[in-house]
């Protein structure tokens, strides 16, 4: 495990893409929450919405800003993230993956998507930090994504800030665009159940999530926004067996997403 200077490990739900515009509870929390953290060298930022075969990382010294969503508002498509990128940190992030035994690839030619941008750009605005993205593995496991989290923790010592980004509840077939900041019960059932053993630090429940929590498969139709998460569990974790983490943030929008947020060392 990292010892006790090691930049702390996030993982943000980031929500619909108007999270920079929303006026909800969990936009506040970002924007307040860069203050907290000591300022990163970089960040490397795993997102719900680049999954490949094999884990890759962004290589761009100047990444361009991935609008991959549809049917929202303009404004929405003019943001722009202006993040620098850092082929160094791309190519020290595949070096520690291709030492733990697993392929990796750069791929130079991609951008950020909103997973990283839309929390990012209320959390580090303008801010200069160079920002790398890494994928998830398609078909992989929430175990497999945790023991790619652990081959990532060294970058912690460098004052690398590791932000897995996702949901901690994410349905959209149940979204109710009218209830901005409501809830449903069974969100928050699994919400709470998520909170608890991340606090327990409880690695082993948390990777049997589709059987051990409650409505998970309603919580999770998709295991893609909920993956992030057990990257961020095992970079914070190193090579320990648990790892305890604290709530940051807990609110709800549209009914069937949990903004929840979690860190480990913060």
């Amino acid at each position: 495990m990292s010892n006790a200077t090691a930049m702390p490990v996030l993982f943000l739900s980031h929500g619909s893409p108007t999270l920079a515009f929303d006026d909800v509870p969990a936009r506040d929390f970002l924007v307040r929450l860069g203050a907290r953290l000591p300022r990163p060298t970089a960040i490397l930022c795993i997102s719900a919405h680049w999954e490949a075969a094999l884990p890759s990382v962004t290589g761009s010294d100047a990444p361009s800003t991935i609008h991959d969503f549809y049917g929202f508002p303009q404004a929405l498509y003019d943001l722009r993230y202006d993040a620098p990128g850092d082929p160094d940190l791309a190519a020290r992030v595949v070096k520690l993956i291709e030492a733990g035994g697993q392929n990796a690839l750069i791929s130079s030619d991609r951008g950020l998507d909103h997973g990283v941008w839309s929390p990012l750009i209320l959390t580090y605005p303008q801010s200069g930090i160079p920002v790398v993205q890494l994928s998830l593995m398609h078909h992989k496991t929430p175990a497999e994504h945790v023991a790619l989290g652990r081959l990532l923790a060294p970058l912690r010592d460098d004052g690398v800030l590791i932000v897995g980004s996702g949901g901690a509840v994410h349905n959209l077939r149940a979204l109710d665009w009218n209830n901005r900041t409501g809830i449903t019960p069974w969100v928050g059932e699994f919400d709470q159940w998520l909170g608890d053993k991340i606090a327990a630090g409880d690695i082993a429940a948390l990777s049997d999530y589709r059987v051990q929590a409650p409505n998970a498969t309603v919580a999770h139709p998709s295991e893609d926004h909920i993956l992030p998460l057990f990257v961020a569990l095992g970079a914070a974790a190193g090579k320990a067996e648990m790892v305890a983490g604290s709530l940051l943030h807990r609110s709800f929008t549209y009914g069937s997403l949990s903004m929840s947020s979690f860190g480990w060392g913060v």
